[in-house]
């Protein structure tokens, strides 16, 4: 029994040191593997490898397709060439003005789709992923050590179908404070800060939630931890700190026009100001104080209201209509029949609700642009008008924080109305059941991207940005992209609507119902009015600040022009509407 047991024991010590000897050497043989995996990779790829995570200038070109002359002066014919053809002078950087004339006469063109182009979008998408980085590093300290500047008030129930403060709304997931709170709701008009949740910030000039006990807002601030910033449906809120009507300075008042009044202003859902004789500004506090986001003067009455269809502030008339009937009388008074409209800075509320889908959709729509075409602003817009959040392809933490809830939503789960992309090429399109196809004229497009990469999504680049080696390189490599995202989605998408960035400045109320329409959503006149009276919402770069000189050169000007004609030309073959005409060269 003995000598059994001894062949068994001896055989299990031979087999485990096998196995042994087996799993050592297919742990070497992967080694191995690996790294002559990595030496093949690069070997083949070099600097190309590499470049991809170097600063911009190093960036190279989109590959262009091989323009063959049309003859005489006409339009060049498109043609498209080998994958990876290129141009003269699209290698690395931008070399157009080393080229001789006669190559740099008419327009380049350019295949849409190659190994490059990719490399240019994943190196875009990391600069943005380095910009998110970089905001969360943000110092905050101060902010934090600063006194609250209002007074807290207390702890309110908040009800989501019934808000214990209608005003504006606005979030922030990680640096939200009370002082940030306040100090923008001060900014908008509003008296009272509401914050919820650590990160949410609710204003109002009136409270209509019931107080609860302190204890429920236990919840302490994202960006000030030790401070209380409400809880689960319990607002911590503040009145703000409180200025002498003289003193008030409010952002985005903006003077809507002179108007034809109603007949019957009550009527017409608009609520008359108890006082009389009133100027335009205490006009406008009144109504900012009664939460209006219109403040009508017909002097002698002010009256509060909402853009309604009967008064829509679409056909404004002129000014001499508004003007005093007789300027030798000591009280000024203005046309009965007509009136002046001011914009408050408090947000209508009409249209502040967003959900996601109540039922997934199978149907996959895209928005896609080139990057800087106004994508966010027109999210923003769909939000408004249809009140379902849209989703994204990448992740954005700042526009997560801006309220794009759908951010960190799966972009393939139908739960939002439609889903961000800037993405091109027959793979990338065919995924998508239909596209919102959004263009920009190519010039602001550039400035804009260009801005954003240098300053954010809300600020400037400097003169010495503009004047850096980094300007030109990034227009060689751009311009192209900007042409091949539009002829990719031409070619491969399904179901395309084609809207312009200027005419949806334009005419606002038109585009966004023909959007609407597209995306098989019902939207009320009311909402839509309200999307126009929230139109800029957080995405707006103040003002209209450009480079104290032209950024763009003879040789860049003769480069996008051509891109221009050629995607002019590609609308039409589509049977669309051609680039409006401000695009176009002359």
């Amino acid at each position: 029994m003995a000598k059994p047991f001894y062949r068994l024991q001896r055989f299990l010590r031979r087999t485990q040191l096998l196995f042994l000897f087996l799993g050592v050497a297919y742990i070497m043989a992967g080694s191995v593997l690996l790294l002559q995996r990595a030496a093949l990779v690069v070997s083949h790829r070099g600097l190309s490898l590499s470049s991809s995570f170097l600063p911009l200038p190093s960036l190279p070109a989109p590959p262009r397709a091989l323009v063959v002359g049309g003859g005489g002066g006409g339009a060049p014919i498109v043609r498209a060439g080998p994958i990876g053809a290129r141009l003269p002078g699209s290698v690395g950087r931008y070399q157009a003005s080393q080229q001789p004339e006669d190559q740099r006469a008419g327009p380049q063109w350019l295949l849409s789709r190659n190994q490059e182009i990719r490399q240019l979008r994943r190196r875009w998408f990391h600069s943005l992923m380095s910009e998110q980085d970089m905001t969360r590093v943000d110092p905050v300290t101060a902010r934090r050590k600063m006194p609250h500047k209002g007074t807290y008030i207390g702890c309110f129930l908040d009800d989501a179908k019934d808000r214990a403060l209608k005003g504006t709304v606005f979030y922030d997931f990680r640096r939200m404070t009370s002082s940030l709170c306040q100090d923008t709701c001060s900014e908008s008009g509003y008296q009272f800060a509401g914050l919820e949740y650590g990160s949410e910030c609710y204003c109002g000039n009136r409270i209509s939630g019931l107080r609860m006990r302190e204890e429920e807002c236990n919840l302490d601030c994202k960006g000030e931890k030790g401070s209380i910033c409400g809880g689960v449906a319990r607002l911590s809120i503040f009145k703000v700190e409180e200025l002498l009507p003289g003193q008030r300075r409010y952002r985005n008042v903006r003077y809507r026009g002179c108007f034809k009044a109603p007949e019957n202003m009550t009527a017409a859902a608009f609520v008359r100001a108890v006082k009389r004789n009133l100027t335009i500004q205490a006009c406008i506090e009144v109504c900012m104080d009664q939460e209006y986001p219109l403040a009508i003067l017909q002097s002698p009455h002010c009256f509060c209201g909402y853009a309604t269809p009967p008064f829509s502030l679409h056909d404004p008339v002129g000014e001499e209509l508004c003007a005093p009937d007789n300027t030798s009388v000591p009280m000024v008074t203005t046309n009965q029949l007509h009136c002046q409209v001011y914009q408050t800075p408090v947000q209508d509320s009409r249209c502040t609700e967003r959900k996601f889908l109540p039922e997934k959709t199978s149907t996959l729509v895209a928005l896609s642009s080139f990057p800087g075409a106004g994508n966010t602003w027109v999210r923003h817009l769909i939000e408004l008008a249809t009140g379902y959040y849209t989703g994204s392809y990448y992740f954005d933490g700042t526009l997560y924080n801006r309220g794009f809830k759908g951010e960190k939503d799966y972009w393939k789960s139908g739960r939002t109305i439609c889903v961000k992309t800037h993405e091109s090429g027959k793979r990338d399109i065919e995924i998508y059941d239909a596209a919102i196809l959004l263009i920009r004229n190519p010039y602001r497009s550039l400035m804009a991207e260009f801005n954003r990469k240098c300053a954010g999504h809300l600020g400037y680049a400097s003169d010495q940005h503009w004047k850096s080696k980094e300007w030109p390189e990034f227009v060689g490599s751009y311009a192209s992209w900007w042409a091949s995202h539009v002829l990719d989605w031409l070619r491969y998408g399904h179901h395309v609507l084609v809207v312009h960035y200027e005419e949806i400045q334009d005419s606002l109320v038109p585009q966004l119902r023909a959007i609407a329409k597209f995306l098989n959503a019902t939207v009320t006149e009311e909402r839509l009015l309200c999307a126009e009276s929230n139109k800029d919402g957080h995405f707006k770069r103040s003002g209209a600040r450009r480079p104290t000189f032209e950024p763009f050169t003879a040789e860049m000007r003769r480069l996008i022009d051509g891109y221009i004609s050629a995607v002019d030309q590609a609308l039409r073959e589509s049977n669309l509407t051609g680039l409006p005409q401000e695009y176009l060269p002359r």
